[in-house]
């Protein structure tokens, strides 16, 4: 039996650190990064390493000795060996990952342009097309929860099949949707949210699902789909956690300290907080760890290589990623 099994996305990420004069930032309605047409722009770093909410959020699970496997599907190509390689290292079983003979392997290439923002260019690739027919079902029925990252593309169809079949097969579920998911119809997004056990959402998805700006109109709103746990992440504003009962308030770990990349922070975040959760069935534990893998993770650059092993936080970080948490109703 595993513990948790992941779905989502499976990426190979190229990271590219601009050099501070190949371009400029200019401040309109929104924040554009503009560069000279036809120059050649330099860089000063490059880096590559595998990314995806299905896989990253695995590589916490298993780090932190969970039994986990990941379900998600990459081209027949070398990106997509290596990142088969790579979760078989971290002791994350495979065997539920689809080759696909049409799309290759999903591609990103994050644009840092530090102090500033990053941008992340996506090629879609096969993760962003699987189907049903791609998921081997009868083998998923004895799990403990189901994690489902954003499902983008012709996947987010599935993000309905996948809660019917655990809550059939008494899986929890924890779900993080994204755009596509949480764009369905409200006639099919609202049976599916009613029946997950913790939605985690950053406070931009949270508004625009709840239709609101204020938090706690965003929680009521939230409150009224779901009946399960709501997990919201407000970046440098740390994150608030509604149990149905309490509100906890958190702040983030390391005000003082400035990220080397932002990249996998969310998904740091979530699979620490189903961790803690997992293991403790404690909320503000559960916090803790997640505040405590996400803060290691923007620390280094890729989405996997800053994740905390077990024990790591308790032992090594300590106070260093402790933050005040404020519960109230």
């Amino acid at each position: 039996m595993y513990d948790i099994i992941t779905f989502g996305s499976a990426t190979s990420d190229i990271f590219l650190r601009l050099k501070k004069e190949s371009y400029q930032i200019l401040r309109k309605k929104k924040k554009l990064l503009c560069f000279p047409l036809g120059a050649k722009i330099f860089i000063d770093d490059l880096k590559i390493a595998s990314g995806g909410g299905a896989t990253n959020t695995a590589a916490t699970f298993a780090k932190q000795g969970l039994r986990t496997a990941v379900c998600t599907k990459v081209g027949q190509d070398k990106r997509g060996e290596a990142l088969i390689e790579e979760l078989k290292k971290l002791n994350v079983e495979t065997q539920f990952i689809k080759k696909d003979k049409k799309y290759s392997t999903a591609h990103s290439i994050i644009l840092s342009s530090p102090p500033e923002d990053r941008t992340v260019l996506i090629y879609k690739g096969a993760c962003h097309f699987m189907e049903s027919s791609d998921i081997a079902w009868r083998k998923l029925k004895k799990v403990k929860w189901f994690y489902l990252a954003p499902l983008t593309g012709k996947s987010a169809q599935l993000f309905g099949p996948l809660v019917e079949f655990a809550k059939k097969n008494n899986i929890k579920i924890a779900a993080n949707p994204g755009n596509s998911q949480l764009n369905l119809n409200r006639k099919i997004l609202k049976p599916i949210l009613s029946q997950i056990d913790i939605l985690i959402l950053n406070i931009e998805e949270a508004s625009l699902l709840a239709k609101a700006e204020e938090e706690i109109k965003i929680i009521k709103k939230l409150s009224s789909l779901t009946k399960g746990i709501i997990v919201i992440t407000k970046q440098k504003k740390g994150s608030i956690v509604f149990d149905g009962k309490y509100i906890y308030k958190a702040g983030i770990a390391a005000p003082h300290i400035l990220p080397l990349e932002k990249t996998g922070a969310g998904d740091a975040y979530a699979a620490g907080f189903l961790t803690g959760f997992f293991k403790k069935n404690d909320i503000k534990y559960a916090i803790q760890l997640a505040t405590a893998n996400a803060t290691s993770c923007i620390l280094e650059i890729g989405a996997k290589k800053g994740l905390l092993a077990e024990g790591q936080w308790e032992q090594q970080l300590g106070p260093r990623v402790r933050v005040q948490i404020k519960r109230c109703k």
